[in-house]
């Protein structure tokens, strides 16, 4: 069954813009390239410490296999991830699987 999703993270103070433009620069390209399916990227409207994101897997083992491919990557482990910690507060993650709705237009 497919699943979103929706990872919420906290930005350290000052760092949205820089953590934006890596996320749409960096992040979500890499990810898209290896077969990820981003369907939203959010910042908080008056709350500049909250990020928030949506990805979409039509299965389990599509989790699985992507997650392997993106995080176990050189790519991600050399040149992505240890630029994380400088703008996230990686403890403050927090990532909730959802589903769509039967009507609900993210089918």
């Amino acid at each position: 069954m497919a699943f979103h999703e929706l990872r919420q993270y906290r930005i350290l103070p000052g760092m949205m813009d820089d953590w934006v433009t890596f996320m749409e620069s960096v992040v979500i390209p890499f990810q898209v390239a290896k077969g990820m399916v981003i369907t939203g990227s959010y910042r908080g409207e008056s709350d500049d410490s909250i990020y928030v994101w949506t990805r979409r897997f039509a299965s389990e083992q599509e989790r699985e296999a992507l997650y392997k491919d993106v995080y176990e990557s050189d790519e991600w482990k050399n040149d992505i991830a240890p630029k994380i910690p400088d703008m996230m507060d990686t403890q403050g993650t927090n990532v909730t699987r959802i589903v769509a709705t039967s009507r609900s237009p993210a089918q």
